[in-house]
């Protein structure tokens, strides 16, 4: 297959930022996370990622991997009690979550932005229990296609998302899941209310990339004020990093367990929605 050359810029670009440092975790001899497909996807891209983004960050690549693997271990867990869940990818990008925790029962679907749904359908295996639907997240009538959500269970994923959407839009967002998804869960992650403000200023970059304007913001002990965004959310707790490799490991969960320091990355929330 000749090398794809992707056209995005602004949010959409930031993913394969993403995928540049989870590739190069996976590339490890003892990778936190078995994720062979990102390899391939670098292969794939024509697109100049050590040019861009700069050579891989020891800290970045591993943290971001650690990122992507706890959102696999709750994925994962709600699977083991609804074994024929449908998991619902929001900004998926060129995540590879659905083979990496693929139980031969669930289904996927990931909704994506036009640019980037396209890139999906053309870098990534087909399935039949795989769709990529070409649509924003922020327009809810992708909860239409999901199939049977009370009987089958939907666990939804929003990674290196909200964060980049207004207030209104992440409410919007988790009161449609609460009220449609009832017994469903959804996992996300934020950042600080300190390292947006630099975003939105337009100082943060990686390497010759802006960091787009991230507009909203949660500080780790503002968790418990997702519970206001709908009656149905009944739980709201906190997702500890799965244990890293070497002293960078250790490194990555002292910074996350410390309260001065765990707004340096971004924070894991799962929300559990009342039948």
């Amino acid at each position: 297959m000749a090398r794809v050359r992707p056209m995005l810029n602004g949010v959409p670009e930031t993913l394969l930022w993403t995928l540049y440092n989870r590739a190069y975790e996976a590339g490890h001899p003892y990778p936190v996370i078995d994720d062979p497909m990102a390899l391939q996807l670098v292969a794939d891209l024509d697109y100049p990622f050590e040019k861009r983004f700069g050579r891989p960050n020891a800290f970045h690549s591993q943290a971001q991997a650690l990122r992507s693997r706890c959102f696999d271990l709750a994925v994962e867990g709600y699977l083991r009690a609804h074994p024929q869940a449908t998991v619902v990818g929001l900004g998926d990008g060129l995540e590879t979550g659905f083979w990496r925790v693929d139980n031969g029962r669930l289904n996927w679907l990931s909704v994506e932005l036009p640019e980037v749904a396209a890139l999906r359908r053309t870098l990534l295996p087909s399935s039949d229990r795989l769709r990529t639907l070409s649509r924003s997240a922020t327009d809810l009538s992708w909860l239409d296609e999901i199939e049977d959500p009370v009987g089958r269970g939907v666990a939804v994923t929003t990674q290196g998302l909200l964060m980049y959407l207004e207030p209104a839009e992440v409410r919007r967002i988790l009161a449609g899941c609460a009220e449609r998804l009832p017994g469903g869960v959804l996992v996300l992650d934020s950042m600080a209310r300190w390292l947006a403000r630099g975003t939105v200023a337009g100082t943060s970059k990686v390497g010759s990339m802006t960091i787009p304007p991230m507009r909203w913001a949660m500080n780790p002990r503002e968790r418990k004020k997702l519970l206001s965004a709908h009656p149905n959310i009944t739980e709201v707790h906190a997702l500890g990093l799965p244990r890293g490799r070497g002293a960078m490991g250790e490194l990555i969960r002292l910074q996350h367990l410390t309260p001065g320091l765990r707004t340096l990355t971004p924070a894991m929330t799962l929300l559990r929605f009342g039948a």
